[in-house]
């Protein structure tokens, strides 16, 4: 299996690697080596894989310009990927060496070369609805966002040409890929953003229909199996009061039970690194509200000092153990996090950065459990303004709790896992 990100694109292939193991299977993590010891301490095989990604307390300024809107996306592609491109590939094919089938993240884009070259069956996998670039059921990007929810109105008519826009407007950042592919005698193939990252054999869609419903124009061979969960933070270098169990703190325990249930303002696990004044902000929204609040700052040297009555700052909390226990939840929008304030249920505030959180602020609202905010306007005044909507229409809470029911009764390990024995027997069986 190959990942590259944060916990979020990191974090279900643990879960689906625990559950193959489980079931008798050998599975190996292959992705940066920052996450060496948090994937043996889960007591999971790990290979690096490059490019490696610095300690949480050196990241800040990658993390800023990854999340700079739409210049985030393009650094992350064109100034971040394609220079370890080689490298990357050089990894994984000495990773892939005797494996039965390899699972891929559509990030580590050397996946599919890797794939045509060794000939080694192959899943791709996708972690949010922004992956497939639906015509049918468009997502917002991290720019112009208000145009393009006015143009996506006017159906795939429109969409189409737009999505082959967004193709050529690409081409210049990816064009290591077409050098690498021609220099390993590869056809130039679909556009590697656009269709080539998806395996002409199997695509499982990680998350829930409740997120983005199957579509017309997702690839014919895609599976859609629900959220993989995993969310025990284990040893990463860099960071301060590392968890390795899924437990609260006794003193986060203790907070929560001694009042009403709080706010929890979260920024997952990298845009934290670059989190600005949103925690002192957060502090005080829950100061005009008149409501406790729990503030997940990453690091204990990000909190903010002098905080109210009522607001209480942590490190870090297992998301599946403190979300159940808010009356709302304040955060990026990243996939990981998004996915665990549906299962828990509850009111959720977005304030997103870039990549595909926008996105899921925009189904967040149309699902109707949670608002959006840009980060331009986030601020006490106007957070607290939002909360107060949450909070005060029950709509919110009760369409939350259908929500959350439904995600919980969803087996996504389960039922990838069993794509992925099925497929593994399949071709085991072909080859011979």
């Amino acid at each position: 299996m190959t990942a590259f990100g944060s916990f979020g694109d990191v974090h279900p292939y643990m879960a689906l690697a625990l559950e193959l193991q489980r079931r008798g299977h050998a599975p190996v993590i292959a992705t940066s080596e920052l996450y060496r010891q948090k994937i043996l301490e889960a007591g999971l095989e790990f290979f690096p894989v490059r490019p490696d990604l610095p300690p949480p307390d050196e990241a800040g300024p990658l993390i800023e310009r990854v999340t700079a809107g739409a210049n985030g996306t393009k650094y992350l592609f064109k100034d971040l990927l394609m220079p370890n491109l080689r490298g990357a590939y050089e990894d994984l094919t000495r990773a892939v060496q005797g494996a039965d089938l390899m699972v891929a993240h559509i990030v580590p884009m050397a996946a599919p070369m890797v794939a045509e070259k060794t000939g080694i069956p192959w899943i791709s996998t996708v972690l949010a609805p922004v992956s497939f670039f639906s015509a049918y059921d468009p997502s917002v990007p991290p720019l112009n966002s208000t145009l393009f929810m006015l143009l996506s109105r006017l159906g795939p008519r429109v969409m189409k040409p737009m999505k082959r826009l967004g193709e050529r407007v690409v081409e210049p950042w990816i064009q290591p890929i077409y050098d690498l592919r021609r220099e390993l005698g590869l056809p130039r193939g679909a556009h590697p953003m656009f269709g080539g990252q998806h395996s002409p054999q199997r695509v499982l869609a990680l998350f829930s229909p409740l997120l983005g419903a199957p579509q017309p124009d997702w690839p014919p061979e895609t599976m859609q199996t629900g959220f993989c969960f995993y969310d025990k933070r284990g040893r990463v270098p860099g960071a301060s009061d590392e968890v390795g169990g899924d437990a609260l703190s006794p003193a986060l325990e203790a907070f929560l039970q001694a009042g009403d249930a709080p706010i929890v303002f979260t920024l997952g696990s990298s845009v934290v690194l670059a989190s600005g004044d949103f925690y002192e902000q957060s502090a005080q929204a829950a100061k005009l509200l008149n409501r406790r609040a729990v503030l997940l700052v990453g690091d204990a040297r990000g909190a903010p000092q002098n905080l109210p009555e009522g607001v209480a700052a942590f490190d870090y909390a297992p998301y599946s153990e403190i979300f159940p226990r808010a009356a709302a939840i304040v955060h990026s929008g990243g996939v990981g996090t998004t996915a665990q304030a549906m299962r828990a249920g509850k009111p959720m505030l977005i304030m997103p950065f870039s990549n595909d959180q926008p996105d899921h602020a925009y189904r967040m609202a149309r699902l109707g459990i949670g608002r959006g905010i840009a980060r331009y306007r986030y601020n006490a005044t106007n957070a607290a303004r939002e909360l107060d909507i949450l909070l005060s229409d029950e709509n919110y809470a009760a369409r939350g709790a259908e929500v959350g029911s439904q995600v919980r009764a969803e087996n996504g390990v389960a039922r990838a896992c069993d794509e992925i024995e099925g497929f593994s027997a399949k071709s085991a069986s072909a080859r011979d």
